[in-house]
């Protein structure tokens, strides 16, 4: 997959493309299937994907709580596994959001990326003050030149599928429940880091990671599974893993602490996915390192014979 991420520098090779438009955080199902329209409206075009970083809600509203389901890197990944060329990573700064509309449409899918079609969702604002509707582009593609296709909205049941519907399952310790609409696993990615070591002192050393910048699911103790996407010990595991900010050692910086089991090796530096499957409890304060020890066993049991079943 090529990433490209000026939309004034576009090589001949990336135009062309049939592209969804939109931010894809967490790209469920709705945007799986605002994805598969693309293809199928230009099949013998490049499919491409229009997406803005930093995200514009976290543009205008900087000092807000994390919501992002995924960063850039883990969102790339997930559009690489649907077959996505042409990933067009716009940069969203004071220029491009003061584009009127038709300026948005003529100089960055039309005279930028050369789109030869654009699909979006009913609900996709566009333009400066998000004046920019649904109805406005397939005006513009009309004027333009190019191919318009507005998606409908996905529902599950009685709901619309939304990464704030998403959020809200995370939020509630049902990580299932965020899976069934996001069409796999909500996962965790990053580079593991240096911590205090203080699981390896107890027999159960973790692989710790950052959620900084990340909407956080309910703190406690999830079964997980752990794909190391680098080094000799490139693979997938079955694992443990502590959401919080550990109140026994009195920290407050919520991070990601992963037991995989039956692993043997150096993970420092390198990138893994964790996968949220079920959230087993709540995070404790327990009242002896004994205690957490007994807890630890039982939790990694209960994980192991969830995971096996799946």
């Amino acid at each position: 997959m090529d990433i490209i991420r000026d939309y004034q520098f576009v090589n001949g090779s990336d135009r062309g493309a049939s592209a969804a438009i939109g931010n894809f955080d967490g790209v469920h199902l709705g945007h799986r299937s605002v994805i598969e329209l693309a293809r199928s409206a230009r099949p013998d075009a490049p499919l491409g994907v229009v997406t803005f970083e930093p995200h514009p809600r976290d543009y205008f509203a900087r000092s807000a709580a994390p919501f992002r389901l995924m960063g850039p890197e883990a969102r790339a990944h997930q559009l690489e596994k649907l077959g996505v060329e042409k990933l067009f990573e716009l940069q969203f700064d004071a220029a491009l959001s003061n584009l009127a509309p038709r300026d948005f449409a003529r100089q960055v899918l039309v005279d930028g990326l050369g789109l030869s079609h654009a699909v979006i969702g009913a609900d996709f604002c566009f333009g400066k003050a998000r004046a920019g509707t649904a109805e406005m582009m397939q005006e513009f593609g009309d004027e333009m030149g190019f191919g318009v296709t507005v998606a409908p909205l996905m529902a599950q049941g009685a709901h619309t599928v939304s990464s704030t519907a998403i959020r809200d399952a995370l939020s509630n310790g049902k990580p299932r429940d965020a899976a069934a609409m996001l069409g796999h696993w909500h996962r965790i990615e990053g580079p593991v880091l240096h911590g205090e070591k203080r699981g390896r002192e107890l027999g159960y050393p973790t692989a710790n990671m950052s959620v900084d910048g990340l909407h956080p699911p309910a703190f406690g103790v999830y079964a997980v599974l752990v794909d190391v996407l680098e080094g000799p010990q490139t693979g997938r595991y079955h694992g443990v893993s502590s959401l919080g900010v550990r109140p026994m050692f009195g920290e407050n910086k919520a991070n990601l602490e992963t037991f995989i089991f039956d692993f043997k090796g150096d993970l420092y530096g390198k990138h893994i996915s964790v996968a949220l499957v079920d959230h087993l409890r709540g995070e404790e304060k327990l009242d002896s390192l004994e205690t957490l020890i007994v807890q630890m066993d039982a939790d990694s049991a209960q994980a192991r014979s969830i995971l096996a079943a799946l």
